[in-house]
C-alpha cells in the first residue's frame, strides 16, 4: 500500500463519507450520530486516507486525563490490510501527545478480530458489561495505561 495520511478529521472529511457511511463503512454510526460527536467539544476524530479518500477514522472522547476510544471503521473493501494497526498505532500517539494517562474501550464479544487488535496493543480486560449491545451481546471494558 502506498504512503497513508494520518491526520485530524475535519468536516470536509465528513462530508466526503456522509453518502457512503452506512454501505461502505458499518451501519452503527448514522452520519447524524456521527457529526453530534464529531461536534463535541471533548471529541477528537482521527482520519486515514490514501489520496486523498478517506479510508478510515477512529473517534476518541476525552474525560479529564483519559480518552475513551468511541469507535474504529475502517472501509469495507480496506479491511485486511493492516489499517486498523496504523489508526490504532496514530491514536495511542496522539493521546500520548496529549499527556493522557490511559485509553479506554469496549468492544462486542464477538468482533474477535478487534479484540485481538487491541490485546496486541497490550489493552487489558478489566469488565463486562452485560448486554450492552442491543440488549444482547456483552461488551469487554478494556484499558492501555500510558
Amino acid at each position: 500500500m502506498n504512503t497513508l495520511d494520518f491526520l485530524e478529521m475535519n468536516y470536509s472529511d465528513l462530508e466526503s463519507i456522509k453518502d457512503i457511511l452506512i454501505d461502505e463503512f458499518d451501519d452503527f454510526w448514522s452520519y447524524t450520530t456521527l457529526k453530534d460527536e464529531f461536534s463535541s467539544s471533548t471529541s477528537k476524530y482521527f482520519v486515514i486516507k490514501k489520496n486523498n479518500i478517506v479510508l478510515g477514522f477512529c473517534g476518541i472522547k476525552i474525560i479529564t486525563d483519559f480518552a475513551e476510544i468511541m469507535n474504529i471503521v475502517i472501509k469495507k473493501d480496506s479491511r485486511g490490510l493492516g489499517l486498523s494497526n496504523f489508526l490504532l498505532e496514530n491514536t495511542i500517539s496522539k493521546c500520548r501527545e496529549l499527556n493522557l494517562k490511559s485509553i479506554n474501550l469496549d468492544v462486542n464479544v464477538e468482533n474477535t478480530i478487534a479484540i485481538n487488535l487491541y490485546k496486541k496493543y497490550n489493552f487489558v480486560k478489566v469488565g463486562i458489561r452485560k448486554k450492552y449491545y442491543n440488549n444482547v451481546s456483552d461488551a469487554i471494558l478494556m484499558t492501555l495505561n500510558l
